[in-house]
């Protein structure tokens, strides 16, 4: 038992990461007047701190919170310590800043004329960051066929995540997608084919009660309704929905399609085929194998496989279900790295920095190491990366699969982004935890939103 509390608590630190979206809330009120420069030109790139090359020593600053996170943190400093062991003249001062307070820390420092070169940032505060933390847009501080080189190789859909206005405000560095993962055992136990898992969610209902009435174990949980919302708009957009206009002007989240999807999850948890647990509750219970299924983020792939091989019971996964015959749309959590200083020295070490840790080689240590995908796709075809090690650990195949259809985590406008967050997270938990009316619910939510939008 002791074992196993002792996994619980491994998951569930992982979990915090996802659960405050990789960097908790961000504070509403501007840090600092710089704003967003225009969209990159020629001009700008021309005058790259990287163009002009230097050898002379430079330090840079790098806030971190995979640096604050059990389980991440080793990974991490091996990221920097291989960098500065490439570029004998550029020292990375690694700042472990927990998740939860990374973008208050950032705005105080803004304000206090003390800001890091580089930021681990959250998606769901990208458009903030790019109007109010003076994140600079790479196409203006990069040589545009250099940009583009590295960009070459990224996944595309990935490299849209740190995408404003078509402007690259951060360069897309750890994330992941939600994955299905189940308990083969209790499939097998319940009569079901655990190599046939469900592919959509009558099917997930279908197996979740099987599950619970052969063995008394809780169906499944499907995560996201507390933290940040990434989880909460793929399902809504697996269902046809959005939570925000393409003209990021209007709040769709009481939409027929969003309301519909909320409904599915309300079903779910009255059916008894959901359990009634939080997501913490449901990591421990997973761990233990008392939980047939589990749709949360894929970085907590290590801590269940681990808690499965300690347990004895098989852990697989399966991607993101389906709406029917509907196309799943599975969103990130996640972070980029953003550079925010104003000195071109060391911009032009922050981009040395950045161009690293995503390169092939960064993204072999952060998926083997720390647990994230690579967003290079060149990693899964040559032994020298991770062909060998994806090979040896297959679970995050399906995981893998996911990002052909990525679909990015929207940022909502302006000061109150975090507050219309929030509200939609509380009408998802007072729909699938009440009998109440979803419609009405959901409804009533988007136009509290809207009222914040600028």
């Amino acid at each position: 038992m002791a074992k196993f509390k002792g996994l619980a608590a491994s998951a569930l630190s992982l979990s915090l990461v996802a659960l405050t979206a990789c960097g908790g809330n961000g504070s509403n009120n501007s840090a600092s007047n710089a704003s967003a420069s225009d969209a990159g030109s020629s001009a700008g790139a021309s005058s790259s701190a990287s163009a002009s090359s230097s050898d002379k020593p430079v330090t840079i600053t790098f806030y971190s919170y995979n640096l604050a996170t059990a389980g991440q943190k080793d990974g991490t400093q091996q990221l920097i310590d291989e960098f500065e062991a490439a570029n004998s003249n550029i020292t990375v001062e690694g700042i472990p800043v927990a998740s939860t307070d990374i973008n208050a820390k950032v705005q105080a420092d803004l304000a206090a004329g003390t800001a890091p070169d580089v930021a681990q940032l959250v998606f769901d505060g990208l458009d903030y960051i790019a109007n109010n933390f003076g994140a600079k847009p790479l196409e203006d501080i990069v040589p545009a066929d250099e940009l583009a080189e590295t960009f070459e190789g990224f996944n595309q859909n990935g490299l849209k995540l740190g995408q404003l206005n078509g402007i690259t405000y951060g360069l897309p560095f750890t994330f992941s997608t939600p994955v299905l993962f189940y308990n083969a055992s209790l499939f097998e136990k319940a009569g079901l084919d655990p190599n046939s898992p469900p592919a959509t969610w009558e099917q997930v209902k279908a197996d979740a009660l099987a599950i619970n009435k052969a063995t008394g174990a809780s169906g499944v949980q499907i995560g996201g309704s507390a933290g940040n919302d990434w989880l909460v708009q793929g399902i809504i957009g697996s269902n046809g929905g959005k939570v925000l206009s393409d003209d990021r002007k209007t709040i769709e989240f009481g939409s027929p399609e969003a309301v519909e999807a909320i409904q599915m999850w309300q079903d779910m948890v009255r059916s008894g085929a959901n359990s009634k647990m939080n997501d913490g509750e449901a990591m421990e219970a997973f761990s233990q194998g008392k939980l047939g299924m589990f749709l949360f983020t894929s970085a907590l792939q290590s801590s269940f496989l681990t808690a499965s091989q300690a347990g004895g019971w098989e852990l697989k996964a399966a991607a993101m279900p389906a709406f029917g015959d509907k196309a799943t749309t599975p969103v990130n959590s996640g972070s980029a790295l953003f550079i925010l200083s104003n000195d071109k020295a060391k911009q032009e070490a922050a981009w040395k920095f950045l161009k690293f840790v995503t390169g092939e080689r960064g993204y072999t240590i952060i998926t083997s190491k720390i647990g994230y995908l690579p967003l290079r796709p060149s990693t899964l075809e040559d032994s020298q990366y991770l062909k060998d090690w994806v090979e040896q650990n297959p679970l995050i195949k399906p995981n893998l699969a996911q990002l052909d259809r990525l679909s990015p985590w929207l940022s909502y406008p302006g000061s109150n982004w975090s507050q219309i967050e929030q509200i939609l997270l509380e009408a998802v938990q007072k729909s699938i935890q009440s009998t109440d009316n979803v419609a009405t619910i959901m409804q009533d939510a988007q136009k509290r939103a809207q009222d914040l939008m600028p």
